[in-house]
């Protein structure tokens, strides 16, 4: 039978997911749910058959499973109250924004025994699968190092102007919402890290989220994951990962696409979706499906999150 599944949070990302939901023959969305009338109705349009409920207590008490898409700081208590009613919680990221918050979550999420994961997108991706066959096959060497490098003209996006919060240092931010994903990918290929040194800069207005940032963390052997992020004046967006090693090298761009190289020009390795949004949300709910199944998934995991989230911070705060 179908997980039936809530969302609480509709705006782009909640909204993104149900599309993908309204696909998946693993899952049938049974509430829907968000303050904003606004966004309700957009859902709602898109989603004519689904329930628009009354509060997130409806919306957790009609399902299996809680899709948690709303801003960091009230995910916490939705988790636990789904938690509470014995839910499975699938959190958007990232974790939160406040790390003693976070750890009692994570704390209390082990101890409810729900299934809970969170969603950095990457995880059951193409990209990031075929870099770690290739390591494990021996034909990538040692990795040298990593670089993660983050452009934008401005800060949020157009496409995300109606998350008005993002724009905010209080919740908002590209490293939480764009370089946490490629911190996340980092630590699935060399393991945990820790933060070297930060610097991040703000502009005049104190509630602005951050500008620029440089940023340092490291491995346990001391291999080092070298980011920088920009916001300002003309140039293209970048999102860019590069994964260096000793026998190769590859380039994970636009979080999906992937390209190698021996040295020469990077060749593109995977045929790039005609929609990859749609194929990797897909991918993402057939490993949600994995785990509610017992199965082995490849979804973050809230030790995974937290851990990316310690680093976030840390780079925001520049320690």
């Amino acid at each position: 039978m179908a997980h039936k599944i809530a969302i609480i949070g509709l705006g782009i990302m909640g909204r993104r997911l149900l599309g993908r939901i309204l696909e998946h023959p693993a899952f049938e969305p049974v509430a829907l749910w968000d303050p904003s009338e606004t966004a309700c109705r957009k859902a709602a349009e898109e989603a004519p058959g689904v329930p628009i409920v009354d509060n997130a207590q409806a919306a957790i008490a009609a399902a299996d499973v809680v899709y948690l898409a709303c801003p960091p700081v009230p995910r916490k208590a939705y988790a636990l109250e789904a938690a509470a009613a014995g839910k499975a919680v699938f959190l958007e990221k990232p974790l939160g924004v406040d790390i003693e918050e976070s750890r009692d979550l994570v704390e209390k999420l082990k101890a409810s025994g729900v299934p809970a994961a969170v969603n950095f997108t990457q995880a059951a991706g193409k990209a990031l699968a075929t870099v770690q066959d290739a390591i494990a096959s021996g034909a990538t060497g040692a990795l040298s190092n990593i670089n993660i490098l983050v452009t934008y003209p401005a800060w949020p996006r157009a496409w995300q102007v109606d998350a008005d919060w993002l724009r905010f240092k209080g919740e908002g931010g590209y490293t939480r919402e764009v370089i946490s994903h490629f911190v996340f990918l980092s630590e699935r290929i060399l393991g945990r890290t820790k933060l070297v040194w930060a610097k991040p800069s703000y502009p005049t207005d104190p509630a602005l989220c951050e500008t620029q940032v440089l940023a340092r963390l490291e491995n346990e052997a001391g291999v080092p994951v070298s980011i920088l992020g920009s916001v300002g004046g003309v140039q293209p967006d970048r999102q860019e990962v590069y994964l260096n090693f000793e026998k190769t090298g590859f380039l994970v761009a636009e979080f999906y696409r992937l390209f190698q190289s021996d040295g020469g020009a990077w060749k593109e390795i995977l045929d790039p979706p005609a929609d990859p949004r749609k194929i990797s949300l897909g991918a993402q709910l057939g490993s949600l499906d994995d785990l509610l199944s017992g199965r082995p998934s490849k979804l973050a995991t809230l030790d995974d999150a937290f851990s990316v989230q310690q680093k976030i911070e840390g780079i925001l705060a520049g320690t």
